[in-house]
C-alpha cells in the first residue's frame, strides 16, 4: 500500500488568516493520523505565510507516525531539520516570491551542493528525498547525490488528467522505471486529488509515498476531513 502523508499547510493558512489558533493545527495532526493517514508533511517558508518555525517543533511530539518536512535547504531551514530530526526530509527548490512549488531540482547542476546537504541529513539519520520532475536524468542525478528518495512533481500529470489526456502518465512511468533500476525509492506529491489518485497509484511501480495537501483540505470542505483521509487510503490500497 502505498502511505499517505497529508500536508498541514493549509490548515495554517486559514488559522493565520484570523490570527488565534482556530483551526488547530496540532489537533488537525491528531486527527488525521487517528483517521489513518501514515504521515503528516509541513512546509515551513522564511515568510511563514502558513507553517511557522514553532510550528515545527511544536508538532515534533504530536506526530507518531512519519514525519516530513519539506522546503528550500537554506541554513535555517537546514538547522530546523537537524534540530527536529523529522522522519523525513524533502528538499524543494523553492524560492521566497514563489506562491507555492513549481518545479524540481536540476539534480546535475546542483549535485554538489545537493550531496554536501544530503550528506549532513544522512549522518543524522533523516531519511532524504528530492523534488524533481518526470525526467530520467534527474532521477539519474538524484541517484549521485546519495538522496535515499525522489519526490516525483505531478503537476503536469494532474494537468493534463483533468483535460482526459492519460498519456499524460508516461513520463512519471519512465522516471518511476528508472528509479527502481536505481534503488531510489519513489515518492510522490503536488496537485494529486481524489480524481486522479487512483490512476497515478496504479501506472507508478513501487510508490511509496504520496504528499497531499491542497486537494485533500478542499475537499475536506464538502466531504469531512475523516472521509477524505478514507477515501484516499481506499484508492492507493
Amino acid at each position: 500500500m502505498t502511505k499517505l502523508s497529508v500536508n498541514i499547510n493549509k490548515i495554517a493558512t486559514l488559522r493565520n488568516s484570523r490570527g488565534g489558533n482556530v483551526p488547530n493545527l496540532l489537533q488537525v495532526a491528531t486527527d488525521v493520523q487517528k483517521f489513518g493517514a501514515q504521515g503528516v508533511t509541513i512546509h515551513p517558508r522564511p515568510d511563514e505565510r502558513h507553517i511557522r518555525y514553532k510550528d515545527a517543533y511544536d508538532l515534533k511530539p504530536i506526530v507518531h507516525t512519519e514525519y516530513n518536512i519539506e522546503g528550500n535547504p537554506i541554513k535555517k531551514f537546514i538547522d530546523l531539520v537537524l534540530e527536529i530530526k523529522p522522519t523525513q526530509v524533502t528538499l524543494v527548490p523553492d524560492g521566497n516570491d514563489v506562491l507555492t512549488s513549481n518545479a524540481g531540482w536540476n539534480t546535475l547542476k546542483n549535485k554538489s551542493f545537493l550531496t554536501e546537504v544530503i550528506a549532513e541529513f544522512k549522518r543524522n539519520n533523516i531519511r532524504t528525498s528530492i523534488f524533481v520532475d518526470p525526467i530520467e536524468a534527474m532521477v539519474e542525478g538524484a541517484k549521485a547525490t546519495n538522496a535515499d528518495r525522489i519526490e516525483l512533481y505531478t503537476e503536469s500529470f494532474a494537468h493534463q488528467y483533468s483535460l482526459g489526456n492519460r498519456k499524460g502518465i508516461e513520463p512519471f512511468i519512465l522516471a518511476a522505471k528508472k528509479a527502481n533500476e536505481l534503488d531510489l525509492g519513489i515518492n510522490a506529491g503536488h496537485d494529486l486529488s481524489l480524481d486522479n489518485i487512483k490512476f497515478f497509484k496504479e501506472n507508478i511501480p513501487n510508490l511509496l509515498e504520496v504528499s497531499i495537501g491542497h486537494a485533500l483540505i478542499s475537499e475536506s470542505l464538502y466531504l469531512g476531513l475523516e472521509n477524505v483521509v478514507n477515501m484516499y487510503l481506499q484508492k492507493l490500497n
